[in-house]
């Protein structure tokens, strides 16, 4: 990861600020707002759904875009800017507000909104490596087989759902999984898969051993870390660690979380690390 660009105050900015951060903190969402209101010519764009989130983006022209929102926010951000090709020219900056915020804070951002806010206007651009699977999905910290849920959701419930900004579906979302038992998260993480998981062409471990999780992050100068972990008897089994550009898992039907979402079920999948394929702004070190 290399930092590689600083910015300058008089830069035009794209603020687009989530709903959930919104419903979430609205006073650090205002204290964000006046911080880059202060250094910088803002647009501040109030998108309702994805889909105006979506727009916003697109419709950025030459301001540098600004997201103030969780983790779910910075990936969709990522995802829409990499399906539209434009990922590579684009800084991107986050402001973190919300729950779940340690993706950010992973990546180097502050996740205070004052010191985020004071990062999109005084620091620097660091290009991050990206894995991008064959459905033309985007990881940006890492994904887990299978996928382990998130402190706080609900047993079967996603981390995030459609309802997003829709107080009255959300509603009818929690009541639904008061009422239904919800079986399928349990059973993701119910026993060992039996899993193929190949590396550069390499089979690391195949159909025949039993694996308790899966593990695949982007680590940097182009390659991922591969972390398979073997179904243990009796003593504990040592994982299974190795680096490569390309990872397909394939086998029975299987989930995994990418970053803050749960896919599949899918019976294979193909990752593969793209160097420096984007960029955020991170603080000034030292």
């Amino acid at each position: 990861m290399a930092e590689v660009a600083t910015f300058a105050m008089s830069d035009q900015l794209l603020v687009v600020i989530d709903p959930v951060a919104r419903m979430t903190d609205g006073e650090a969402v205002r204290i964000a707002k006046d911080v880059l209101s202060a250094g910088a010519a803002t647009k501040v764009c109030l998108p309702d759904d994805p889909d105006e989130f979506a727009r916003a983006l697109a419709r950025r022209g030459s301001r540098r875009p600004v997201v103030v929102g969780d983790d779910r926010a910075l990936t969709r951000a990522v995802t829409l800017l990499h399906r539209q090709r434009e990922l590579a020219e684009c800084v991107l900056s986050v402001v973190p507000v919300g729950g779940a915020l340690s993706l950010a804070g992973s990546l180097g951002v502050p996740t205070g909104a004052v010191a985020a806010a004071r990062a999109v206007l005084e620091g620097v651009e660091r290009r991050l490596d990206l894995l991008v699977d064959d459905s033309d999905g985007v990881v940006l910290g890492g994904l887990g087989i299978p996928p382990v849920r998130e402190p706080g959701v609900p047993a079967g419930a996603t981390a995030v759902g459609p309802g997003a900004g829709r107080p009255w579906l959300r509603t009818c979302q929690s009541l639904v999984r008061t009422l239904v038992p919800a079986r399928a998260a349990s059973a993701a993480g119910s026993g060992p898969a039996r899993l193929r998981v190949e590396v550069d062409g390499a089979t690391l471990v195949d159909l025949d051993q039993p694996v308790e999780a899966v593990s695949v992050a982007p680590g940097g100068a182009g390659v991922a870390e591969v972390e398979v972990r073997p179904a243990s008897v009796g003593a504990e089994a040592t994982p299974l660690r190795v680096e490569g550009r390309t990872v397909t898992v394939s086998g029975a039907h299987f989930r995994y979380r990418a970053d803050t979402e749960v896919s599949g079920p899918v019976r294979t999948r193909t990752w593969v690390v793209r160097e420096g394929a984007w960029g955020l702004t991170v603080p000034v070190v030292g």
